[in-house]
Order: structure tokens, then C-alpha cells, then sequence
């Protein structure tokens, strides 16, 4: 309320108090015989001059805790914006890793079929090699063994009787061995 209205509320109820007395004299105290009115005004200008003293210091402590609620309000929308803008930048990173991810799990992927590849033709040409390998000792080693049996015959059951050999026959085998 108005500091108006509050002083003619302050001024208007002791009248309307004051009009309700019978002015009979009685042992009664009435208005007209208190020190009401010396009251309402002593209070009224006591009430006047604090509201006169108090109230621009007050304004001032109002206005500036607003403009701190303000500075304050700024600085959490100014943090707020800037969290915004780093998550929007935090969402492109992740997307951009998660891109990079994928390239490098495809990367992955091609290289591992690369090298198994690989593998596998090494693999291969091992496997024939060491195929080629064991059929050329088979040969060998058959080789060996036929030699060994025609030895083991030619030891058991020829003997130099049986066989009768001329110097002329000698010559000619040695001469078709030497050629």
C-alpha cells in the first residue's frame, strides 16, 4: 500500500473510535479525555520519518540485489551457452571417432584378409615344397633300397664262379663305362 492510504487508515480509525463515544461523563475513558490522539500522531510521524529514513536505503539494497541476481542470472546463461557449445563440439568428436572407428575396424578387416591370404599361399607353396621334398627323397631313398637288394643279390647268390668274365669282355665294359 501507498504511504497515503496507510497514513489516512492511521488518521481514519481513531476518528471512527471517536465517533462512537455517548460524550456522557463516566469514569470511563474516552477519547476525548486520553492522550490517544498524541499517540497516533507522535506514532505517525514516527512511522513517516523511518519510512522517510529507511526507505531509500532500502530501495538501494533491493536494486542491488537484483542487479546481482542479474550479473549472477548472465553468468549462468553465459556458462549454460558455453556448456552448450561444448557439447555440440563433444558430439562432433564422437561422431568423427566413431567414423575413424569404423575405418579402422574396415581397415582391420581387409588387412586381416590381406594377411590371411598371404598365409594361406605360403602356406601352399611350404606344403608343395615340402611335397616335392619327400617325393625326391622317396626317389632316393628307393634308389637306395634297389641298390641295396641288387648289392645283397649280387652278393648272396652270385659268386665270382659264376660269372666268367674275359680280359676281352673286361676291356669293353670299362671302354662303354669311360665313354
Amino acid at each position: 500500500m501507498s504511504l497515503k492510504r496507510v497514513t489516512l487508515l492511521l488518521i481514519a480509525v481513531p476518528l471512527f473510535l471517536l465517533a462512537n463515544t455517548d460524550g456522557g461523563s463516566s469514569h470511563e475513558i474516552s477519547m476525548s479525555n486520553s492522550d490517544f490522539y498524541f499517540r497516533v500522531l507522535n506514532f505517525s510521524i514516527f512511522a513517516g520519518l523511518l519510512i522517510y529514513l529507511i526507505a531509500t536505503p532500502l530501495k538501494e539494497f533491493f536494486k542491488g540485489r537484483s542487479s546481482n541476481i542479474e550479473s549472477r542470472l548472465g553468468e549462468i546463461e553465459a556458462k549454460l551457452e558455453q556448456s552448450k557449445r561444448e557439447e555440440s563440439i563433444a558430439k562432433e568428436r564422437l561422431k568423427m571417432a566413431e567414423v575413424k572407428a569404423e575405418e579402422i575396424i574396415a581397415d582391420g578387416e581387409a588387412e586381416a584378409k590381406v594377411l590371411a591370404r598371404q598365409i594361406e599361399e605360403k602356406s601352399m607353396q611350404l606344403l608343395s615344397s615340402l611335397e616335392k621334398q619327400l617325393e625326391e627323397k622317396m626317389e632316393v631313398e628307393k634308389k637306395k633300397m634297389v641298390k641295396a637288394t641288387v648289392r645283397e643279390l649280387l652278393e648272396n647268390s652270385i659268386t665270382a664262379k659264376d660269372i666268367s668274365l674275359s680280359n676281352s669282355k673286361i676291356v669293353s665294359l670299362v671302354s662303354k663305362k669311360v665313354a
